[in-house]
């Protein structure tokens, strides 16, 4: 579920519209929607606050004044990139556990006094 400050992309009519950023998600008079304060990335900056269920915070289609509308979480290159290296780093350290400890560290100072 996209949630406050995660960036966004608009589909307007099944195609891409435009780019936003939740800036705030505030509950609504009705139980179970929600306001979503949303900055549009355009020029200039608009600012919309959308009423939204968790569905469709979630990116399922919707109308609005008979306009199809769906939200699509981004995530960051940097982001997933990230992501991919902690996972490295996690297999890496439980293939060291499963082959019972760390590779062992040869002190080159320790083999020349040899």
């Amino acid at each position: 579920m996209a949630t406050i400050h995660d960036l966004v992309l608009i589909h307007v009519d099944g195609k891409p519209g435009f780019y936003a950023r939740i800036d705030e998600i505030l509950p609504d008079v009705k139980p179970g929607w929600w306001q979503a304060k949303l900055l549009v990335l355009t020029f200039p900056l608009q600012v919309f606050t959308w009423i939204l269920d968790d569905f469709q915070l979630d990116g399922a289609d919707f109308t609005m004044g008979g306009t199809p509308l769906r939200l699509e979480h981004l995530v960051s290159p940097v982001e997933l990139e990230r992501a991919e290296q902690e996972k490295a780093d996690k297999e890496r350290a439980l293939k060291v556990r499963r082959e019972g400890g760390s590779p062992k560290v040869i002190s080159m100072q320790d083999r020349r006094k040899k």
